[in-house]
């Protein structure tokens, strides 16, 4: 005969059911309204320098607040052209950015901004010629050394190997990238319209001669299309946890937040990247030149995520053996393409590797060389 549960579990579990239906309908409401959104993008950072819509941040490192050693040279953060890059600084706790300081790194983000119609006729030389060395210069100067470490996530990885690529002099102690493709073939549906199915970028413009927003996340839609069902469902189940669902917020608000791609730059990724896939194929080409990856030559670490939807690990897998660092190395991790930068992976494993590869290619510096005072410049 089966045996009764005791009266008092069963009215402990009926009690703590009442109560998270009762949550679940007050964050339900909440998320319903748009209230109580979670502040992202949050550690003290200064305009450093300004061209356009684009900014250098550089992340405050307080010695008062972040004691212990410290490394030089300075990280320089590069991020994509399409989306916003609070996604490396989400939340306090769950902040790529945050654990970098901890570390003892002096760190910069180049954040593109919002493009609008002044800048649809940027090319990828101006970001690769322009930009790249313009913010490598001013952390130079603002740090006092003559070196910098590089680091690229999603096509700010692209945009961090053709800098390096054609300017196989730069000032790199190291060059980092994270979910970084370079096998344009195994880039899915979103790639493939460009790429087989016929589709040309002016046919996607906005009147403002940028790829709009909405193209770009309806593309990361169709690469799985189940995926918002199943997150609403998880979602559901998990409602009544104030923790999750502040999360799930942040997370989910940076996965719809993109911006423009600038429309001449949209042209050259999908001719060169995508239908004639020249990262691969070594038909790369900056402002004229031919550009090897095989020129770069710093030491190179370069992540990828074997649950990756955006950027297949088949897409970035052969980098490996594309760059010439003689000091290269690849880390694969269980991981999405937000889990190597947010959440449990990202902090267990991403951001250690990261750091120790930094750590053993950096020099440990007295905590009061690397604070520097910041004035913003405009170019």
């Amino acid at each position: 005969m089966p045996t009764l549960p005791d009266p008092q579990t069963v009215l402990d579990r009926v009690r703590r059911d009442v109560e998270r239906n009762a949550l679940r309908a007050r964050n339900g409401i909440k998320l319903a309204a748009g209230l109580d959104r979670p502040g992202v993008g949050c550690t003290p950072k200064d305009v450093v320098w300004q061209r356009g819509r684009t900014q250098l941040w550089h992340y405050r490192n307080d010695v008062e607040t972040r004691g212990g050693v410290r490394y030089s040279p300075p990280l320089l953060l590069v991020f994509s052209l399409i989306s916003r890059s609070y996604i490396l600084d989400l939340q306090p706790g769950n902040s790529f950015v945050e654990q970098l300081l901890d570390a003892g790194f002096d760190v910069y983000m180049l954040d593109w901004g919002e493009p609008d119609e002044r800048d649809a006729e940027n090319r990828l030389e101006d970001y690769v010629d322009d930009y790249v060395p313009a913010a490598v210069d001013r952390v130079m100067e603002i740090s006092g050394c003559g070196e910098v470490n590089l680091f690229g996530y999603c096509f700010g990885g692209d945009l961090s190997l053709l800098y390096a690529a054609h300017h196989p002099d730069a000032p790199l102690r190291s060059l980092t990238v994270l979910a970084t493709p370079v096998d344009f073939r195994h880039m899915g549906p979103l790639a493939d319209v460009f790429r087989v199915g016929g589709l040309e970028v002016d046919q996607v413009l906005d009147v403002d001669g940028n790829v709009p927003p909405r193209v770009v996340v309806q593309g990361f839609r169709s690469l799985t299309p189940t995926a918002e069902v199943t997150r609403y469902v998880t979602l559901w189940e998990r409602l009544w946890n104030d923790q999750y669902v502040n999360s799930y917020q942040a997370m989910t608000g940076w996965s719809d937040d993109h911006v423009p791609f600038p429309g001449a730059a949209a042209r050259e990724t999908v001719e060169m990247l995508v239908r004639a896939n020249g990262m691969l194929t070594d038909r790369l080409t900056v402002a004229g030149d031919r550009v090897h990856l095989r020129d770069i030559t710093v030491p190179f670490l370069t992540v990828m995520a074997e649950r990756d939807h955006i950027v297949p690990p088949d897409a970035t897998a052969p980098l490996i053996d594309l760059v010439g660092s003689p000091d290269k190395h690849e880390l694969r991790l269980p991981a999405g393409h937000m889990g190597l930068v947010v959440g449990r992976t990202a902090a267990r494993t991403t951001v250690p590797t990261i750091i120790e590869f930094l750590q053993r290619r950096s020099d440990e510096v007295s905590p009061a060389a690397s604070v520097r005072p910041d004035t913003a410049a405009e170019a």
